[in-house]
């Protein structure tokens, strides 16, 4: 019997490159290509929806070209109305505010005020430039959001994916004194969200086969997730666990540290289907033992940022949940 041929490492470490590249292309496309295709749509004018957009304004002195935020205005709003800080996904690599126009729409035309942020992304940007960049749209926030007629009394911090991420680390730096300068930024402004809204969350970026450890997943989608990895942390190789938390929000909450300042509410919703489905239930479960209210909400059947596919019923579903919600912890 002939012996199977042993491919050596070289090889076999760069078909698994051309591979993730090739996998990454695809879904890159894919995904700009649905957010232009869906921009053509009339339905997707704000003005249809009576809302206004303030797009680029610079969130900080920089020259920077993702220092950038949109701001969406509804434009009957009578009196102060409630703030969405919104972040988009993209895996911390890809994507930006326009490319998550709908998110920040959808949150509009129900009546809130939208901050939709850009930040920088990796792997020319890794961590900590995401996280950072958002944490200085938050305090120009509010500083400024006031004059688009927004009422930081009932502030949502919301995202997906990394978003989610970024909305969970905001919420641990306005409750919890950091030693990081630009997490201690957002605790000294002294606002608190009201609610947090993490959809289908990348929750912990370090240790991404943790997915394939609890059950067998297709190669595409475990390249994908180490593909976030590598690019957001990968360069962090000999960073501490303690260095990397505010990539890993959801092993701050697993400590089980009580906050300095009472952690808000959260809304959690994700599909049965996506891979990252395991981390919304350890968000659950690490909020419950510290006692903080969250609704985790899994749909069943769907996919990744299934939400965005606003066609389909469960979408349609999860966003009435969402506003629900929020009109249940954002009470005047």
């Amino acid at each position: 019997m002939t012996a199977p041929a042993v491919v050596p490492r070289s090889k076999a470490s760069k078909r698994a490159r051309l591979r993730m590249r090739a996998g990454a292309v695809l879904v890159d496309g894919f995904f700009r290509g649905a957010s232009r295709l869906g921009r053509l749509h009339p339905l997707a004018n704000p003005q249809r929806h009576g809302v206004t957009v303030v797009r680029d304004v610079p969130y900080t002195d920089s020259a920077v070209p993702e220092h950038r935020l949109d701001i969406y205005c509804p434009t009957h709003a009578t009196g102060p109305v409630p703030v969405v800080f919104y972040a988009h996904g993209g895996g911390f690599r890809i994507l930006s505010k326009d490319t998550h126009w709908l998110m920040a729409l959808a949150y509009a035309r129900r009546g809130y005020v939208v901050v939709s942020i850009n930040y920088r992304l990796a792997p020319q940007h890794p961590f900590p430039a995401a996280v950072q960049d958002a944490c200085q749209a938050y305090v120009w926030m509010t500083r400024n959001i006031g004059a688009y007629g927004g009422d930081l009394s009932r502030l949502v911090l919301a995202g997906e994916s990394a978003g989610a991420n970024l909305a969970t680390s905001l919420a641990i730096a306005a409750c919890y004194p950091r030693a990081e300068p630009y997490a201690r930024a957002v605790f000294d402004t002294g606002v608190v969200p009201g609610v947090v809204a993490p959809a289908c969350g990348v929750l912990q970026v370090s240790d991404a086969q943790r997915f394939s450890r609890r059950k067998k997943i297709p190669v595409f989608i475990q390249d994908r997730l180490t593909e976030v990895e590598h690019a957001y942390v990968g360069a962090l190789r000999g960073a501490t666990a303690a260095q990397l938390e505010l990539a890993n929000p959801l092993l701050v909450l697993e400590q089980g540290r009580a906050p300095e300042r009472p952690l808000p509410p959260f809304f959690a919703p994700v599909g049965t289907m996506d891979p990252l489905l395991d981390d919304t239930r350890r968000l659950k479960a690490a909020l419950d033992r510290l006692g903080v209210p969250c609704q985790a909400l899994y749909y069943p059947g769907e996919i990744h940022a299934f939400h965005a596919f606003v066609m389909r019923a469960n979408a349609r579903r999860c966003w009435r949940d969402t506003f629900a919600f929020l009109d249940e912890h954002l009470k005047a």
